[in-house]
């Protein structure tokens, strides 16, 4: 059974994630050489903060604009580099209100936790992973925290708190 690698970088973010923008750097190790012990964490960043593709019937947060944002290196990365589409479509709630359950449209609770999940369905497929879980908490009334547990077989579970998933995001 093959297994992929996942990138041989690590990425070092600023503290707000994933606000509008989010810097990262290159992490050197002393000799100078690409620090690649946060690899698996390096991959789960951009994979949720990285926007996906909106679907067709997706609705978009600004109602003005058809930019259904996405990577142009997404079209045919499966062809081209034995690769997946990447990214979240956590950005389809940038200017949504949090919803109850109840809400007509859905728990938005529940709509990071899709999000999240599809984002990180392609790390099972290539078995970069064995399996992973996503909870995402309402921390107080304008923000949103998501733990996602990553399983890799025996070895033990890696847990990534993502806080500030949601913070006044709205218009």
């Amino acid at each position: 059974m093959p297994s992929y690698n996942v990138p041989d970088i690590r990425l070092v973010q600023n503290n707000i994630f994933p606000k509008y923008s989010v810097t990262l750097d290159w992490s050197l190790l002393p000799n100078g050489t690409l620090d690649d012990t946060q690899a698996l964490a390096t991959a789960v960043c951009v994979a949720l903060g990285t926007n996906a593709l909106a679907g067709k019937n997706d609705l978009l947060p600004d109602p003005d604009s058809s930019d259904r944002c996405g990577w142009w290196g997404d079209l045919d990365a499966e062809l081209i580099w034995n690769g997946w589409p990447i990214g979240s479509k956590l950005w389809l709630l940038r200017r949504s209100k949090i919803a109850p359950a109840s809400a007509q449209q859905g728990s938005t609770l529940t709509a990071v936790e899709n999000y999240i999940r599809d984002a990180m369905q392609p790390f099972v497929d290539r078995r970069i992973c064995t399996s992973f879980e996503v909870i995402a908490t309402r921390v107080d009334k304008q923000r949103i925290d998501a733990l996602l547990r990553i399983f890799r077989g025996p070895l033990q579970p890696i847990e990534l708190q993502y806080q500030i998933l949601w913070d006044a995001m709205g218009p």
